[in-house]
């Protein structure tokens, strides 16, 4: 097999895994529990949260563990939204997640009004479409950072800025950029921003909201006192602890992972571009990740092309994960080019540091045959 969508997830870790097997078998305990036996257990799960803390910049007070980041995502929303029940606009754009998506399209049913910016042929934002549309009604601006299908990066330490100087609480799906890109939010006046592990090689079922000291924030998951009050439930003391450790890994290995995702990314880009005939790049061609890109295969639907790339053991997607099983085509490719077929012919590969030089060449030769049975 040649994993190529590690934007969809990543395999964990070995170092993540050995932190994690102690808590499923010896370490058993309840953390809420008044006895060493559980009790001890707090200090396992405050040693995490500063662990993701410093990777992102920011003190351990913020940061708040939660089950992944559609929860993180919706908590941060609809937090902003009650604590300023005067204001009742939202202003979001039309290529988030769909955590993002579907949480804005429910708070429309409930009177909230919502604004879904534009992006350009190359998936990038104007900010000045952002300044036109932000009012005194508005109550959160929430705009990714890294774009999960493209890659293309939003310019969110400049919005932060905008929003903050118009007294406007800003959140930030950054489950893309984090461990790839540096991130410090003691830099840039970010309100919320969302995280989760299984990106970073950690566990599939717990993530993280950054909620900046002051940020107004209300219980999203209510119940006992557990995330000082902001999140009842009973702590999933391994998930969280194999948070923390792949957020050191992810923090250690920062300054490699960059330049090896893109060295393989482009070998594959290019190639595919060099020997496939009619293949095109969705997304800015350097103000991107450098792990991801999305090609159009023209004439060909996604779906029997993953198809065949399935049985030439390549793992690749048609988007986001979370909307694995719907009919329709990207919605971040057609919001770039509405007048193309090009949301229905594209696949996303995303390469990881395990990847090597030897698979991208196998993955290359496994497309060219299988467009080529797909064009016959």
């Amino acid at each position: 097999m040649i994993y190529l969508d590690h934007n969809a997830t990543t395999p964990i870790a070995s170092e993540v895994r050995e932190a994690m097997l102690p808590y499923f078998t010896d370490e058993w305990g309840n953390p809420s529990s008044s006895y060493r036996f559980g009790s001890r257990l707090k200090t396992v799960i405050e040693t995490a949260r500063e662990q993701v803390a410093e990777m992102i910049g920011a003190s351990s007070g913020e940061v708040l563990f939660t089950s992944c980041a559609t929860e993180s995502n919706n908590a941060a929303i609809r937090a902003a939204l009650k604590s300023q029940p005067q204001k009742r606009h939202i202003i979001t754009s039309s290529v988030e997640h769909s955590s993002v998506l579907a949480c804005c399209r429910t708070l429309e049913t409930e009177g909230v009004h919502v604004t879904y910016l534009p992006i350009d042929r190359d998936g990038l934002l104007n900010l000045a479409d952002l300044e036109a549309e932000l009012t005194n009604d508005t109550a959160i601006v929430s705009l990714m950072w890294a774009n999960n299908e493209t890659g293309v990066l939003f310019p969110v330490e400049e919005i932060a800025r905008y929003c903050k100087a118009q007294r406007v609480l800003f959140h930030c799906d950054a489950v893309q950029a984090v461990g790839k890109i540096p991130i410090d939010v003691r830099k840039f006046p970010v309100d919320y921003l969302s995280l989760t592990g299984h990106k970073i090689h950690a566990a599939k079922g717990v993530g993280a909201l950054f909620i900046r000291r002051k940020s107004p924030f209300s219980a999203f998951v209510e119940g006992g006192h557990q995330e000082r009050g902001l999140r009842g439930g009973t702590e999933n003391v391994p998930l969280i602890v194999g948070l923390g450790i792949a957020a050191e890994l992810a923090r250690k290995n920062l300054p490699d992972y960059d330049a090896t995702t893109r060295q393989l990314r482009n070998v594959l880009e290019n190639e595919i571009l060099r020997s496939i005939p009619s293949a095109e790049v969705n997304g800015h061609k350097t103000h991107r990740l450098g792990n991801t890109t999305n090609i159009t295969f023209r004439g060909i639907e996604s779906e029997a092309l993953l198809m065949l790339l399935d049985q030439e053991g390549i793992c690749a997607s048609s988007g986001s994960a979370c909307l694995a099983y719907s009919d329709e085509p990207s919605h971040v490719v057609k919001a770039m080019k509405p007048d193309s077929t090009a949301s229905r012919e594209m696949i996303r590969f995303s390469i990881g540091v395990g990847n090597t030089m030897e698979e991208m060449k196998t993955a290359v030769r496994s497309l060219q045959k299988s467009v080529a049975a797909l064009r016959e």
